[in-house]
């Protein structure tokens, strides 16, 4: 039995199969961690053609996904007592690392991956949560949902060699990670850092934290909305930046971004 067992519905249950060659994926499936099962959505459509969409009642553009091949694959699936189901639309809202957490904790989640225009609305009322992965639009589901169980998989208890790799990574402390270097010192005239050669452990941590600061504020200063920030001594970068946000007017400031 995996410790989380993931049931997807597609038309298209072949592209699923590039997840038995993804490294950290591939080992969790090997070693029972975690499960996926594709159900295709063509099993279930309508008459002898399998008729799985149709045209839009008031007219539009593209064709919609019928509401009955759906629900007859959602409801061929055995629940579990702590099973989620989400939906991928891109009205869903925005995937972020606190709902992988989350939804990591469940026992079964159940992938429903739209195609063509969209579904039907009736759709929506089996789903739990509805996901989007970013404000793009893509041709199906499909790589959304892989998404989805890639970033889940690898907070499962021992899907990752080393756990601790967890803790500093983008986006858990809602900050971006701090700049990484291995060998050679210097490359192409590009040198490591004095400080992360020093030896000094606790200089190395106050230049991690500082970098993760200066990284998010160049790059996603909206998500310095929510993080949480201890205020440093000193006249370091982060230092000033939050006496500039600190002074800001939120409601402006926020807006912008």
């Amino acid at each position: 039995m995996s410790n989380l067992s993931f049931e997807i519905i597609s038309l298209f249950p072949k592209s699923f199969d590039v997840l038995n060659h993804i490294g950290v994926i591939s080992r969790a499936i090997e070693n029972k961690l975690i499960s996926i099962k594709v159900h295709d959505l063509r099993s279930y459509g309508i008459g002898s053609y399998k008729k799985v969409d149709d045209i839009p009642y008031g007219g539009g553009s593209g064709m919609l996904l019928k509401p009955e091949p759906i629900y007859k694959a959602h409801d061929s699936i055995k629940k579990s007592k702590e099973s989620l189901t989400l939906l991928m639309t891109p009205q869903g809202k925005v995937l972020k690392q606190k709902d992988c957490l989350k939804w990591s904790k469940y026992k079964q989640v159940i992938l429903i991956c739209g195609q063509y225009e969209g579904f039907d609305e009736r759709v929506r009322e089996i789903a739990d949560e509805e996901v989007s992965v970013g404000d793009y639009i893509l041709t199906g589901g499909e790589i959304p949902a892989m998404v989805i169980v890639n970033a889940l998989s690898r907070l499962l208890p021992g899907v990752l060699g080393d756990p601790d790799s967890l803790i500093d990574e983008s986006h858990n402390k809602n900050l971006l990670e701090y700049p990484q270097y291995t060998r050679p010192r210097i490359f192409r005239g590009m040198e490591v850092p004095d400080v992360l050669i020093s030896g000094n452990h606790k200089k190395i941590k106050e230049w991690h934290d500082e970098q993760m600061f200066k990284r998010t504020y160049e790059r996603r200063i909206d998500l310095l909305k929510t993080a949480n920030l201890d205020h440093p001594s000193g006249n370091s970068f982060k230092n000033k930046k939050l006496d500039e946000l600190e002074n800001m007017e939120d409601d402006w400031f926020w807006d912008v971004y």
